[in-house]
């Protein structure tokens, strides 16, 4: 089953403003388990990032069926973790 038949994505702004015209402000960024309603994955990033980061999960979650979509970026979750604290 594709990855969007058992996720939602949600893209909440926190402004009006077009996320290039307000870098500085803060979205989220939650994918939803349609079943459950419990977030699985969930991002705190700039305007800018989050329009990106958002644009690239809809394409998965489009493309990818659940269980690649969740090792996907669960694992892009870990490499940025990493990449900031240093594999431990």
């Amino acid at each position: 089953m594709k990855a969007n038949r058992g996720y939602r994505l949600l893209h909440t702004r926190a402004g009006r403003r077009p996320a290039r015209l307000d870098p500085t402000r803060i979205d989220h960024i939650e994918v939803v388990e349609v079943a459950s309603g419990e977030v699985v994955l969930f991002w705190d990033l700039p305007a800018p990032d989050a329009a990106r980061r958002a644009r690239r999960v809809r394409e998965d979650l489009n493309v990818l069926e659940i269980d690649e979509f969740i090792d996907r970026w669960c694992a892009m979750d870990l490499d940025a973790v990493d990449a900031i604290h240093g594999p431990e």
